[in-house]
């Protein structure tokens, strides 16, 4: 009985010390980097530059000063990039000893060149004044946007569009509610209505009575 329990309590101090010698190595693998990304050519801060841990799907975004903080592994990748600038690539030392590194990136700035565009003027003032009254400029994205907001715009969309499902459905339900009012009485009549005298006068107007009494008759008298 004693040696089963020496055997136990042996079994367990090792375990314990194992867990402990892991939780200690994951714990000096860890390393927090502080630092700060500047131009190469005049060591100016460069803000809004994005630090990457590669692989790991995380990372953080250097501030207004260029300053920024992240937690990673020793031996990882970080990522850095920007736009204007080209892409760098840091690799975290192994041997680094403890959990801190102060860290200077610099960043190098990327140069586009565009298509070359030649600007040629109008051979005299009369093509000028035949461009300025005829040509027609197409609209920028800007005023696009704005015809398409404009209100009577709108207005008119709603008139010709078709209902979505939502709005039937809305509708179905007002005209149910309305109609449940004179369930189990007689509808009254609307003769009297001057709304409704005032849609007849309308309707008359515009022919549509007219329009009903020339249809082509199926027979009869």
């Amino acid at each position: 009985m004693k040696f089963r329990f020496i055997v136990c309590f042996l079994t367990l101090v090792l375990g314990l010390s194992t867990q402990e010698a892991q939780a200690q190595n994951w714990f000096d693998n860890v390393i927090q980097i502080d630092g700060v990304t500047m131009t190469a050519d005049s060591l100016r801060a460069v803000a809004g530059v994005e630090v990457v841990v590669k692989s790991k799907n995380r990372g953080v975004e250097s501030g207004p000063a260029g300053v920024f903080t992240i937690v990673c592994y020793k031996g990882d990748t970080l990522q850095f990039s920007a736009l204007g600038f080209r892409s760098k690539e840091y690799v975290v030392q192994k041997d680094i000893k403890g959990q801190y590194f102060s860290l200077i990136q610099l960043m190098v700035q990327d140069t586009f060149y565009l298509p070359e565009t030649i600007i040629r003027p109008l051979p005299d003032k009369d093509h000028f004044a035949y461009a300025f009254r005829y040509w027609r400029i197409p609209d920028d994205q800007y005023e696009i946007a704005r015809h398409n907001t404009d209100k009577y715009t709108l207005r008119a969309l709603a008139y010709t569009l078709p209902h979505d499902g939502r709005e039937a459905q809305a509708m179905y339900q007002h005209d149910q509610a309305n109609k449940a009012v004179y369930y189990g009485q007689q509808q009254p009549m609307n003769i009297l209505n001057p709304l409704a005298w005032a849609d007849f006068f309308e309707a008359w107007k515009r022919g549509d009575f007219r329009n009903q009494n020339q249809q082509p008759s199926s027979g009869g008298y």
